[in-house]
């Protein structure tokens, strides 16, 4: 008996803009309200009419800090939201600095398409929020510990399980009660990959009726952590050798943690030398604060490495502190490590420091993170001879490395090895991949596990 529908609104058949929306006879919930990222007509999709009113939605769960999962909760609260934003500990940290760096990006964006706007004869631009509505929308947020099954009325209970992905990161597991009849659903949320550095490795559910499962990389597999350590050692070698730079685009959230953890190590061991490494993201330094105050949620190794409240005991970390010390970088011509935002390099920091390096052949570009369609990320990583940088056509004879085995998405393997622990045979429907890796990951779990298996539209809704 059906006991109400779920609509994918996000991450159907493409990689961001997670969102979900459950109609149940006592209300509606969201899971996840996220950016569309990558796409060239991303600003316009973020800025369309939202599927539902704002109004009617009683509680939203929120399975990480990423903004393709919550970028867009500001403008949400801003058009009449007034339930719970639900989410777990650190998540509920992660997201205040997330979201008002988010919203500055908005508003330096509407500032300046504005200029161009007026001088044209046209009107201005509203930013898409404001760190004002970021303010008003923390206040919705509610905290909840790994493990804890919660009863939030109108026959809902949910709990949150460790997802391995980044810091806070969950898989939510919601009962729904019906007419004489209750259902599970799993929302996997963005599952980690095991040995992920710092955080645990995922928690494992075992049984549900339904399940909503990831596929960003559900058509491929991962370099393991060895590899890919040393492919990095390799990638930093060879371009200090030939006097270039090393760029990191790096997710301030995760990824740059990661990186830290990893050089640390190598330069622990004696494979790298001492180094310096520069961190130019103001959101970056926040995020990592948040971390170190978080140490219940480490792995062992990460709990003896950072026991003393720093990111390593071998390198030397800086993080840049003003605009003008970021531009400074630039100056630097040789053996500089860089880490700047944004991780598919849409925005952010990182822009300037590919200017003045991607045309360098004796500089090299490691990225460390899935790189959408659409992204000047995924551009260079494709290998596009030049790229457009704000208006100018820059070269790309740097070096680029693609170090896929610091994802903090699961592989193909280890997203089969997830399901692979329920004990029952729920339905389960694949979402937030690009259409080939969700289609391909669909048909894998069918023929692997006899699961029946969708691949929703944009839009689709489904009885549950």
């Amino acid at each position: 008996m059906s006991i109400g529908t779920i609509r994918f609104l996000g991450a159907a058949r493409t990689v961001t803009g997670s969102c979900y929306l459950l109609t149940l006879p006592k209300g509606k919930v969201l899971v996840d309200c996220g950016f569309v990222q990558g796409s060239s007509d991303s600003r316009d999709r973020n800025r369309e009419p939202f599927a539902f009113d704002p109004k009617g939605i009683d509680l939203l769960f929120l399975t990480h800090a990423h903004l393709d999962h919550s970028g867009l909760l500001p403008r949400l609260v801003k058009e009449g939201f007034s339930g719970r934003i639900i989410t777990t500990t650190a998540t509920a940290d992660l997201i205040g600095p997330m979201l008002l760096d988010s919203a500055k990006i908005q508003e330096n964006d509407a500032e300046r398409m504005s200029r161009r706007s007026l001088r044209k004869g046209g009107e201005p631009v509203e930013p898409l929020y404001t760190t004002g509505d970021v303010e008003q929308a923390l206040p919705f947020v509610d905290r909840v510990k790994y493990g804890q099954v919660v009863d939030a009325g109108k026959g809902i209970r949910y709990c949150f399980l460790d997802a391995g992905h980044i810091l806070g990161s969950g898989s939510l597991a919601l009962w729904l009660a019906g007419a004489g009849s209750e259902k599970k659903i799993i929302f996997s949320g963005d599952i980690g990959k095991k040995g992920t550095p710092i955080i645990n490795d995922p928690t494992l559910a075992t049984e549900a009726d339904y399940v909503v499962m990831e596929s960003t990389y559900g058509d491929r597999m991962h370099k393991n952590s060895a590899d890919t350590a040393a492919e990095l050692a390799e990638a930093i070698t060879t371009t200090f050798a030939k006097g270039g730079n090393v760029l990191i685009p790096a997710f301030a959230i995760g990824r740059t943690q990661d990186v830290l953890y990893i050089l640390n190590r190598l330069v622990r061991e004696g494979t790298l030398p001492k180094l310096t490494v520069t961190i130019d993201s103001p959101l970056a330094k926040k995020a990592t604060q948040i971390y170190l105050s978080h140490p219940e949620l480490f792995d062992e190794e990460a709990v003896r490495l950072l026991r003393g409240g720093r990111i390593g005991d071998a390198i030397t970390v800086r993080f840049t502190q003003s605009i003008e010390e970021s531009m400074a970088l630039n100056k630097i011509t040789s053996r500089a490590v860089i880490v700047a935002g944004s991780g598919m390099c849409e925005g952010g920091r990182i822009g300037h420091h590919l200017k003045h390096n991607l045309w360098r052949p004796e500089c090299s570009i490691i990225f460390v993170g899935f790189q959408a369609q659409g992204t000047l990320g995924r551009r260079i990583v494709d290998g596009a001879r030049s790229v457009s940088i704000w208006g100018e056509e820059v070269a790309v004879r740097a070096r680029v490395w693609t170090i896929g085995g610091f994802s903090a998405h699961a592989d193909q393997k280890e997203l089969l090895a997830w399901l692979s622990a329920f004990r029952n045979r729920p339905t389960v429907f694949v979402t937030h991949g690009e259409e080939s890796a969700a289609l391909a990951f669909a048909r894998l779990v069918g023929e692997r596990y006899g699961f029946t298996t969708y691949v929703p539209e944009m839009g689709q809704e489904f009885e549950v």
